[in-house]
């Protein structure tokens, strides 16, 4: 990490950054010193080394500083904080590499805690039985996470497998649903929000994975003709799996991955769940990035096109952003997903966006001296 190859990150001044001037960042400050408290108490946002994040030690006066200062700086005031404590460097694509931005959100969905009636689908409670193998272990098998047969190990139980009672009868059933699609896609989020009939609102977030690969039921339809790749979005997803009951399940199983889930409350309702950091994600401040090139809490200034309105017009948007996530789909060095919130408006936008975008990262001072040598 002490040498960074000299044309894949450039120093630039925060005057030739389109957009600095005109964010919020007060905003983004907000959450920047959410990712401070944790940094300091434990730095495993540095787990790995990632290649652009250089020491914890050097981040931790900075995080320091804006824990000290308060949470209610102005705009004018968080500004100038991050101008004096960080450096902005761009991030160049790799030879023959592409950029890729897109959005998440944290979906809401009807829910009961009893099965019956309409509500037959369970979103599951992290088995006893799941257990992560060791590095020669999972070289071997292929799989990070699964189970123990007899003292042998053995990948997890699939998403089909599951959904078809390998796992009935444990009580690791947390809340049902009125959908297999509904449960799908809180899986591909990774939280979610149930409205219970009562009124109340639980909130699910990620406990586990099943260890199995990730696989885009997007890129499926692609391949098999059902979609044009520029077509492919999660409203159109959810639109083939309306127009193709038959089929739909099958589908979705083509995906083995399986996340299980916890019930969560959260000490700041207006905020998402937490992300890979641990702490609850800002929405339209919080980026799930590579891990193994940034460090979560590492601000990033973003500057992309986002759809806007029900046709998914293109608008710009340049904003200063918080690492705070990663996610199984995001490698690379300039890959991010912007966490949108909740709410039809989240959903929206991060169902559709699939942008070509620039990140320039802001890094303490003592980092910046060894990313330009």
């Amino acid at each position: 990490m002490e040498t960074i190859e000299a044309k894949t990150l450039t120093p630039v001044d925060y005057a030739s950054m389109p957009g600095w001037a005109a964010d919020d960042h007060a905003e983004a400050f907000a959450a920047f010193r959410l990712s401070c408290r944790e940094l300091v108490d434990t730095g495993r946002g540095f787990a790995g080394s990632p290649k652009f994040a250089g020491r914890w030690k050097d981040w931790l006066p900075v995080c320091k500083t804006a824990l000290a200062a308060g949470a209610a700086l102005s705009p004018a005031q968080a500004r100038a904080f991050f101008e004096k404590h960080f450096i902005p460097f761009t991030v160049k694509l790799p030879a023959n590499g592409t950029s890729l931005f897109t959005g998440y959100f944290e979906p809401e969905v009807e829910g009961s805690l009893k099965p019956g009636g309409p509500y037959v689908v369970p979103l599951y409670g992290k088995p006893a039985d799941l257990v992560a193998f060791d590095a020669a272990t999972e070289k071997r098998i292929g799989v990070r996470y699964g189970r123990r047969v007899n003292g042998q190990a053995r990948p997890y139980w699939t998403r089909q497998e599951i959904e078809q009672g390998a796992l009935k009868g444990r009580g690791l059933e947390l809340v049902w649903l009125k959908s297999w699609a509904d449960a799908f896609f809180i899986h591909v989020q990774g939280s979610g929000r149930v409205r219970l009939a009562d009124g109340q609102v639980m909130r699910v977030g990620f406990a586990a994975k099943s260890g199995h690969p990730y696989t885009p039921i997007g890129r499926v339809l692609v391949e098999r003709g059902e979609l044009a790749r520029d077509q492919v979005s999660m409203q159109s997803i959810l639109d083939w799996l309306a127009r193709h009951p038959d089929q739909a399940r099958a589908l979705m199983w083509q995906n083995k991955s399986f996340i299980f889930f916890r019930k969560v409350e959260f000490d700041r309702p207006d905020l998402g769940p937490p992300g890979a950091q641990q702490v609850q994600l800002t929405p339209e401040r919080s980026l799930a990035v590579d891990r193994s090139y940034y460090a979560l809490g590492t601000p990033i200034w973003l500057d992309v096109a986002v759809p806007a309105g029900s046709q998914g017009a293109l608008v710009p948007m340049r904003r200063l952003m918080v690492a705070q996530d990663t996610g199984t789909a995001i490698k690379g060095q300039v890959r991010g997903d912007v966490f949108w919130g909740a709410g039809p408006r989240a959903a929206q936008i991060a169902g559709l966006m699939q942008s070509p975008g620039r990140m320039t990262i802001l890094v303490p001072h003592a980092v910046a001296a060894r990313l330009a040598r």
